[in-house]
C-alpha cells in the first residue's frame, strides 16, 4: 500500500513539476531554463512563438498526471493510459528542449522514457506489480 501511495505522489509531483516549462515560456518567472534549444536553431527561444506552442504542451500535462496518480489511489487501472499520454506528450513537449532544460526536468524525461517503457514492454507489468497498483 505504502509503494501504491509512492507511485502515486510520482505521477502527481511529475504532473507538477510541468509547470516550470509552462511558466518559463509564458511569463516572466524564470525557473531556470537556459535559451539552447536542442533541435531548433538558435533563434529560437523559449519565449518565442514556437516556445510557447510547447509551453502549452507542458501545461496540459499537469492535469494529465495529476488523474493518472489519483487514478492509482484510487484503485482504477485507467491509470496506466493515462500516464502513457500524458509521457509520450511530456516527452515529445520536454526533448526539443533538452539543453535549455533544468536538471530536474530533465530527470522528468527520463522518468517519461521509464513510463514508457515499462508500460509498453514485455515484463514491465513485474515493476507494475511490485508498486502494487492496479
Amino acid at each position: 500500500m505504502v509503494l501504491q501511495y509512492l507511485a502515486a505522489l510520482v505521477l502527481i509531483g511529475h504532473g507538477i513539476g510541468h509547470t516550470t516549462g509552462f511558466f518559463e515560456s509564458w511569463t516572466s518567472i524564470k525557473v531556470g531554463f537556459h535559451d539552447r534549444p536542442w533541435i531548433f536553431d538558435d533563434k529560437t527561444k523559449l519565449k518565442s512563438p514556437i516556445g510557447k506552442a510547447f509551453g502549452i504542451l507542458w501545461v496540459v500535462c499537469i492535469p494529465i498526471f495529476i488523474l493518472a496518480g489519483v487514478a492509482i489511489l484510487m484503485e482504477g487501472t485507467w491509470w496506466r493510459e493515462t500516464a502513457l499520454i500524458g509521457s509520450v506528450i511530456s516527452a515529445a513537449a520536454m526533448l526539443p528542449w533538452w539543453n535549455a532544460m533544468i536538471g530536474g526536468a530533465k530527470a522528468g524525461l527520463l522518468l517519461n522514457i521509464a513510463i514508457i517503457v515499462v508500460l509498453l514492454v514485455p515484463g514491465g507489468e513485474q515493476i507494475i506489480d511490485f508498486f502494487e497498483v492496479p
